[in-house]
């Protein structure tokens, strides 16, 4: 499982009615490319070029099927006439890789190099009501860039209902943050993981859920592990300190 990516550009020709037309009376023609793709290899690239009148899709060219296709009368005659235009068809096959395969590869470069792998938390959320009696969270917290993949896993096996999910949320400081939600109910023997999948990262990172203590509890013990150790330290430091003193003491009989 990998990451969808995906990069276009935008081709914008605006048609006024009249020289000093209002917006109203304006109507644009849109040319939109697209590079869509998973793998790190790039063997799964699809290239589309799409032609839209206002927000309608006339005519799209698709690598998958290597020809235009109408979808619209007018769209259905031009997608006949380019497909019967040789040299045009040859060179939008080809765009896979001159275009496509060429520029992602710059992409990817560039967005490795700057890439910040996300800080993940899981955590049990109570709820007032719902179907099933557990609810967990997975938090996504500063990372970069902001497109980020999140999934639950039930022994090994993606799950696909009871998950909310929210879109990718900017900090204001360059960084973003992401948190789903599984509402499910809990199976003895069972593991539950949360992945994500980002571009800081060449394989899927898998956080499994600890359901042994509640999340209180475990809350408890930390701190209270926390206290023991700064005791020792602070201990171990006053025995030290009272040694060297009691070293460069010297005794006076009476």
């Amino acid at each position: 499982m990998s990451l969808l990516k995906l990069f276009s550009c935008h081709l914008i020709f605006t048609l006024s009615v009249f020289t000093l037309a209002e917006s109203a009376n304006e109507y644009h023609t849109t040319r939109w490319l697209r590079c869509i793709y998973s793998s790190p290899d790039l063997s799964d690239m699809v290239y589309t070029d799409s032609y839209y009148f206002n927000k309608y899709l006339l005519t799209q060219f698709n690598s998958t099927l290597g020809k235009f296709v109408g979808f619209s009368e007018y769209g259905m005659r031009n997608a006949e006439f380019w497909n019967n235009n040789t040299n045009f068809l040859q060179r939008e096959k080809a765009s896979v890789d001159t275009y496509c395969k060429y520029n992602a590869q710059i992409y990817d470069s560039i967005i490795h190099d700057k890439a910040v792998k996300p800080r993940v938390m899981l955590s049990s959320v109570k709820q007032a009501g719902g179907r099933h009696p557990a609810l967990l969270m997975c938090s996504a917290y500063e990372f970069y860039p902001p497109h980020i993949k999140v999934s639950w896993l039930r022994d090994g096996k993606l799950m696909t209902s009871d998950v909310t999910s929210v879109m990718e949320m900017a900090d204001g400081d360059w960084y973003y943050q992401i948190h789903s939600e599984l509402e499910y109910t809990p199976k003895s023997g069972e593991k539950i993981s949360c992945m994500v999948e980002h571009a800081s990262s060449t394989q899927p990172m898998i956080y499994d859920w600890d359901p042994s203590l509640p999340e209180s509890e475990r809350n408890k013990i930390a701190i209270g592990a926390s206290g023991l150790v700064l005791g020792i330290v602070l201990a171990a430091a006053g025995l030290i300190y009272y040694k060297k003193k009691s070293s460069g003491r010297i005794l006076v009989p009476n």
